[in-house]
């Protein structure tokens, strides 16, 4: 399955500048999600992290892949349009390569452990086939009420 941003609107209410998933390419609820982020020089953080050699901010790949995670959480647990999903815990972050203006950032997903209202995941940030960033997010559901 893939989704383009007017689907993913549907899912994370985040917005421009903080909406940092461009598009998902392939979606297999409960077994994996890969989406895109398509890294701009005219991305504001670039103005200070840093002027003179822009840097993709790693809390910021952190933040792209729990984008990434709450939409594969939405479609793994089956969950419907008023239901929120929210940021749990970082339990590892380790950062391998820097991310620039022009990269486009290439983000994997899947599943360590999905139980009934939370979920753990294994995240994967890539630049090319060379890795940027891994880390497990865990994430929670709060019910439409």
């Amino acid at each position: 399955m893939e989704l383009n941003i007017q689907e993913i609107q549907k899912i994370i209410p985040h917005r421009f500048p903080f909406l940092l998933i461009d598009r998902v390419v392939d979606l297999v609820p409960n077994e994996k999600l890969v989406a895109v982020k398509n890294v701009s020089v005219n991305e504001a953080h670039f103005q200070g992290h840093f002027p003179n050699e822009k840097i993709m901010p790693g809390v910021l790949m952190v933040e792209a892949m729990a984008q990434a995670g709450c939409i594969y959480f939405y479609y793994s647990k089956g969950l419907q349009g008023q239901d929120l999903i929210y940021y749990l815990a970082k339990t590892t972050a380790k950062f391998h390569k820097v991310v620039v203006p022009g990269d486009q950032l290439r983000i994997e997903i899947k599943t360590i452990k999905l139980l009934k209202a939370n979920g753990f995941l294994d995240c994967r940030c890539f630049v090319g086939d060379d890795l940027a960033c891994e880390a497990e997010i865990g994430l929670g559901v709060k019910p439409a009420a």
